[in-house]
């Protein structure tokens, strides 16, 4: 399998796309956040806040469904709140590709710590431990 991948992929042009893919988003996920508060401060710029009401999360950006059904109906905060997402999965993103990378190198040492590290981060996030 190395055989295959070797010929076409380097670890210099591996390491070279995962820096590319962290770049990548961060630049999209600052522009997502940059477009939805333009959007929010269009829409609600006018409003004057209520410091002495605590309203919580607004219906549909705690989930992932809520939130991109926000952003299909152009809602700024729902954008703003995927450009977040995206953010918090970049890195996410990069230890995925990690895994790829110790995985052509033949490396199963570290393809088991990075997939270890994975895991206690997707526990973390779909598990609902919450302090």
């Amino acid at each position: 399998m190395k055989q295959v991948f070797s010929k076409y992929f380097r670890d210099k042009d591996i390491q070279q796309l995962i820096g590319k893919q962290l770049r990548i988003g961060v630049i999209v996920s600052s522009v997502m956040v940059f477009i939805g508060g333009v959007i929010y401060l269009i829409r609600h710029g006018h409003e004057q806040p209520s410091y002495g009401d605590f309203t919580g999360v607004r219906e549909g950006l705690a989930d992932l469904p809520g939130i991109w059904q926000g952003v299909l109906e152009n809602k700024g905060m729902n954008i703003i709140q995927l450009g977040i997402v995206l953010l918090i999965a970049t890195p996410i993103i990069r230890i995925a590709f990690s895994v790829i990378a110790f995985l052509l190198e033949k490396d199963y040492l570290y393809v088991g710590i990075t997939l270890l590290v994975l895991g206690i981060i997707v526990f973390s996030m779909m598990g609902g431990l919450a302090g």
